[in-house]
């Protein structure tokens, strides 16, 4: 396993922020680590990369303790912080030559700067200040500095903040094609990422995992979930809908437009039940169960 997670448990003076959080992460996978703010993903994040000490439990990177070795653990580790700190006004190359001082390299450090410039889409960026680019190449100047050792494991909190379309597009296809070598392990509360660059998706509340997964499964889990559209010729009562057997919320759209949420597909019932009633339906569309969905059933207070 490159990440291993035994019961970690971490309070701040007397507020525990993670409650025995555990899990594995194989090479090889891409992995989405979501959650609200305060849930415990960035301490999380911090206590893999020796940054933070646990209070209880173990933390394992490519079979290392990180409270044993940290300093071998971090040369496992390339971490890309949301709030990605560089020099601006250093240029693109030179960043990168003077980031490449404060690692032991496996080859030739021209050879691999060459290799990451062109890898992350900074070649006709490298002669520029990094004061002079867009958020979305800063970014690709920190991912080019992660990974300028070469690491095991990857991450990155919040990779693709700040990209335009096509810079997103190409930075998923690279993340995922590293993914075929390296762990890597991203934080995002853009939940569209998560389903586009990660195969397995764990979502953290309160210091708690609450959901661990496959990001097709955790869809399909949600699937009984079921969020209808309907249309009417005219006016029904809120009222009337909330009644409807499995019903858990009615969203007013328009005034003969609504949105209903129910624990399984009542289509069919509905569809008696307008018979019944005279309503004359328009339209009737089921919408697919999404992960803004889950994340906010799983989330959710109370």
């Amino acid at each position: 396993m490159s990440i291993q997670l035994n019961n970690i448990s971490k309070s701040y003076d007397e507020r525990r922020v993670l409650h025995s959080v555990g899990f594995d992460i194989p090479k090889g996978e891409v992995v989405a680590f979501l959650g609200p703010n305060g849930a415990g993903k960035s301490t999380t994040m911090k206590i893999i990369t020796g940054l933070l000490a646990a209070d209880e439990g173990t933390a394992k990177v490519c079979g290392i303790d990180v409270s044993a070795d940290p300093m071998a653990v971090k040369r496992l580790i390339g971490y890309l912080p949301e709030n990605n700190p560089l020099y601006p006004d250093m240029y693109v190359r030179e960043y990168l030559e003077f980031a490449a001082g404060f690692y032991p390299m496996k080859g030739d450090a021209k050879q691999r700067i060459d290799q990451l410039i062109e890898q992350t889409g900074l070649t006709k960026e490298q002669t520029k200040k990094i004061g002079q680019l867009s958020k979305g190449y800063r970014q690709r100047v920190g991912l080019a500095q992660a990974l300028m050792h070469d690491p095991e494991v990857l991450i990155l909190d919040e990779p693709t903040t700040g990209l335009d379309p096509n810079q997103l597009i190409e930075i998923r296809n690279f993340i995922r094609e590293l993914g075929r070598e390296k762990t890597v392990i991203l934080s995002t509360h853009i939940l569209q990422e998560a389903a586009a660059m990660c195969e397995r998706t764990i979502i953290i509340n309160e210091g708690k995992i609450v959901a661990d997964d496959l990001t097709e499964r955790l869809l399909r889990t949600g699937a009984n979930r079921q969020s209808i559209e309907v249309e009417f010729l005219a006016e029904v009562l809120v009222e009337e809908l909330e009644s409807l057997a499995d019903v858990i919320n009615v969203e007013k759209i328009s005034e003969k437009q609504y949105r209903l949420t129910a624990e399984s597909d009542i289509r069919e019932s509905l569809f008696r039940t307008s018979v019944e009633k005279g309503w004359v339906i328009l339209t009737l569309t089921r919408k697919e169960f999404t992960l803004e969905e889950l994340f906010g059933r799983l989330t959710q207070k109370g």
